[in-house]
């Protein structure tokens, strides 16, 4: 396969024309790192999208050499349904595992509240997953950073904010002894190969490119001026010593929104001038809020999230009061033309969390033909998301202080590099 060019001078947020619900008039959809506008409740377009930043979509051919170099009989539900659905070099990641190579695993987190959401744990069950099937050390950044210069909080409310997140994180049940976890506000000024990395970065960007690339104008303050870079260091082992032994060309696989894309476009046009691998990528899609796919779940909206706090009582009445339904105006006329999946929040849910594919292609079948009415479609997630949320939090009880500083303690893991 061939190497995707990366679209460095794309500018982040570029306005990508769509077509509405009906197929007619063209709207515009809008995404960069902190924003996502769509007209459509279908969400944003993706193909376009995957145009636009210059990546390449997981396709059928590239599954299946996944499943044979990963010797995995199927991949991830989140995988193989087009949840995880484009990226950069995956073709070099899957090279290197062929020939016995070591490569690690990048994902991290902004820090929203004091609860995390359901679109919050996407990346980190699949991150789980990969790190199992490949068994390689897993790096989370935690960008506290990037709530204090965005947001008007105090250090405090953002570092509090990060450890209770970091709790949500390891009650994912990652190992220990193969994770480490670091919020940049603490770590940045521990590592001196964390401080070095960033500074031979940010010596080969100018300020015009990074007005260019993320939009920053004369009022922002200079931290968000450098975040770009906090941001992209992980993506080199030069960063983390004391787990790759001072080897700085250790290839890695990040995982993250297709919208943190800009940052990592940056990342891979300056890593061969600093002879370093290109980091490779793997991009997923937007978790819809309640009120329909044409927003992103927003922790500071409690109404458009069901967060990992919530309660059944809380989850059954989101789910019913707000989740966007693809029915019809009345049974009958449901009855006869069935509901649209492809709008209808609950089934849209129920692709992130029902793991049984034959299971959720009866629910599919039943809805559309209208068998299923919408009542039907969101008691069955309401049972769904309550199991995972309830057993999330039984897990989280467990997680002390200890063992939070343990995953964040600088040290070697497991492997051996």
């Amino acid at each position: 396969m061939a190497s995707v060019t990366d679209a460095l001078d794309t500018p982040t947020g570029k306005a990508l024309v769509a077509a509405d619900q009906n197929g007619q008039n063209a709207v515009e959809d809008f995404v960069d790192p902190w924003n996502v506008h769509t007209s459509s409740m279908k969400g944003v377009d993706y193909d376009k999208l995957i145009n636009k930043f210059g990546c390449s979509a997981i396709d059928d051919s590239l599954i299946e050499r996944f499943k044979r170099v990963a010797k995995v009989e199927e991949v991830h539900p989140l995988l193989r349904r087009g949840v995880f659905f484009s990226h950069r070099d995956l073709h070099v990641i899957l090279d290197c595992v062929e020939k016995g190579q070591k490569f690690y695993l990048y994902t991290g987190h902004c820090p929203s509240s004091d609860a995390m959401h359901l679109g919050h744990l996407i990346p980190f069950l699949f991150t789980k997953w990969l790190q199992e099937v490949f068994d390689v050390p897993l790096i989370i950044q935690i960008t506290d950073d990037e709530k204090y210069y965005w947001k008007d909080l105090n250090l405090k409310e953002v570092k509090e904010m990060a450890l209770e997140n970091i709790k949500d994180i390891i009650a994912i049940e990652f190992h220990q002894d193969k994770t480490f976890i670091f919020r940049n506000l603490e770590y940045m000024g521990q590592s001196v190969g964390f401080q070095e990395t960033l500074a031979r970065i940010q010596k080969l960007v100018t300020v015009s490119k990074i007005r260019g690339q993320f939009g920053f104008s004369d009022s922002d303050c200079m931290g968000k001026y450098s975040f770009p870079f906090n941001q992209a260091v992980p993506s080199f082992s030069s960063a983390f010593p004391q787990i790759f032994k001072g080897k700085t060309n250790v290839p890695c696989l990040i995982l993250c929104g297709i919208d943190q894309d800009p940052y990592f476009r940056m990342t891979r046009d300056v890593a061969p001038r600093l002879k370093f691998l290109k980091p490779a990528l793997v991009h997923s899609k937007f978790f819809p809020a309640l009120q329909g796919a044409n927003s992103k779940m927003s922790a500071s909206d409690p109404n458009s999230a069901i967060f990992l706090t919530d309660t059944h009582e809380e989850i059954k009445e989101k789910i019913n009061k707000y989740a966007y339904s693809g029915d019809r105006d009345t049974v009958k006329e449901h009855q006869e033309k069935g509901g649209d999946c492809s709008v209808d929040i609950a089934f849209q849910y129920l692709t992130y969390f029902e793991e049984n594919d034959e299971q959720l292609e009866k629910i599919r079948q039943d809805y559309s033909s209208g068998a299923m009415l919408s009542g039907k479609i969101k008691k069955i997630l309401i049972e769904k998301l309550t199991r995972v949320v309830l057993d999330h939090q039984t897990r989280k009880k467990s997680i002390t202080e200890d063992i939070v500083r343990g995953f964040m303690t600088p040290r070697q893991l497991v492997f051996d590099f």
